[in-house]
């Protein structure tokens, strides 16, 4: 217990210890060098996973038992089965070494790499002004991005459409529609509004997850990011390493199911805390 207690007591003067590798470095120090490339490929492939993922279950929900709505549902069933270093492999294969088109490993070229204000590539590309390491940093982050994006979005697609279409079978839908509402504003004001909260819920798990460390994406394609750090660091048996990254990405979590739940109340003004 005296353990315990002694390195709680750290944790809360932002002490994780001292890695066991390497020359001892500070394992938060080696966490905010890593941390960056997980945010930077979290926040794209979180944020194309759910365009993809609301768009194509609301033209499923919108074309109910129609051939759009079986394939779009049999879409969501592949793509929540895919398994990512499998398709991470295909994508490279297709769009790295046959056509040549988009670098398939890494963040940026050796050359490229910006001067570093964030951590964040393509920030500070655009902060520096640095067109090329921008275009760079871009498409380094495309086939990650599209890796793990197609495949959170078919939770997306099934969870959208489900709610959708429970929603639009309600009272009040029937009588905005009698009132004369446009379809779109239906739709998208109306009854998206109220199917999104089982949506947003799913949402601030996932984007949680994605802080952790995508361990399949990033080692796919060797992005030096927090779960490619943790993968390396278990097999050199890095103890203090792992377990100061656990405690960090376990606060994360929590940080963000709290900013969720503050995020209901503004979506649905009838919850309280």
């Amino acid at each position: 217990y005296i353990q315990y207690f002694d390195y709680l007591s750290g944790f809360l003067r932002l002490d994780l210890g001292r890695s066991m590798i390497w020359g001892q470095r500070p394992v938060l120090v080696e966490i905010f060098e890593h941390f960056p490339a997980t945010l930077e490929l979290s926040v794209w492939a979180f944020t194309f996973s759910v365009v993809l993922g609301v768009f194509t279950g609301l033209f499923s929900a919108r074309r109910y038992n129609k051939p759009a709505d079986h394939l779009i549902r049999f879409y969501g069933i592949v793509t929540y089965a895919i398994f990512i270093p499998w398709f991470g492999l295909i994508l490279q294969l297709v769009f790295g070494l046959y056509l040549g088109w988009l670098p398939i490993s890494g963040r940026a070229h050796p050359r490229m790499s910006p001067q570093l204000i964030t951590g964040l590539y393509v920030l500070d590309s655009i902060l520096t002004g640095n067109v090329p390491s921008l275009i760079d940093s871009i498409e380094h982050l495309i086939l990650p991005t599209i890796a793990l994006g197609i495949y959170l979005s078919g939770i997306y697609t099934r969870l959208t459409r489900t709610h959708m279409l429970e929603v639009l079978q309600k009272d009040f839908i029937t009588a905005a529609r009698a009132r004369g509402l446009p379809e779109r504003t239906v739709i998208y004001r109306h009854a998206l509004k109220n199917a999104f909260i089982p949506i947003l819920t799913m949402m601030g798990l996932q984007f949680a997850l994605l802080l952790v460390g995508a361990v399949l994406t990033e080692t796919t394609f060797s992005w030096p990011g927090m779960g490619y750090f943790l993968y390396e660091r278990i097999g050199y048996r890095d103890f203090t390493t792992i377990q100061g990254t656990i405690v960090f990405l376990a606060v994360l979590i929590v940080l963000v199911s709290l900013v969720v739940d503050v995020i209901y109340v503004y979506i649905d003004p009838r919850i309280r805390f």
